[in-house]
């Protein structure tokens, strides 16, 4: 199979191949259809179960008022 990629995208695969991140060009497509393959496998799906740990926290109490969250902020701030 031969690609053609735009000039953007070709230089974007030629920057991970002088980077170090692929070993060729093959490498880079192979590794971008697996990240997309696994994309259509679950949209969303790191969204979702962030939501359902949020909901969760706020079932069982874990929450914290505007102001303590601020507090916390201002304190973690002074530090640096």
């Amino acid at each position: 199979m031969n690609v053609s990629l735009p000039p953007d995208l070709e230089a974007f695969v030629e920057a991970r191949i002088r980077d170090g991140l692929n070993a060729n060009s093959d490498d880079v497509v192979q590794y971008a259809l697996r990240l997309l393959a696994q994309q259509a496998k679950s949209p969303g799906a790191d969204l979702d179960a962030e939501i359902d740990a949020g909901l969760t926290d706020i079932r069982e109490g874990r929450v914290h008022s505007r102001q303590e969250v601020y507090d916390e902020l201002k304190s973690r701030r002074a530090v640096r």
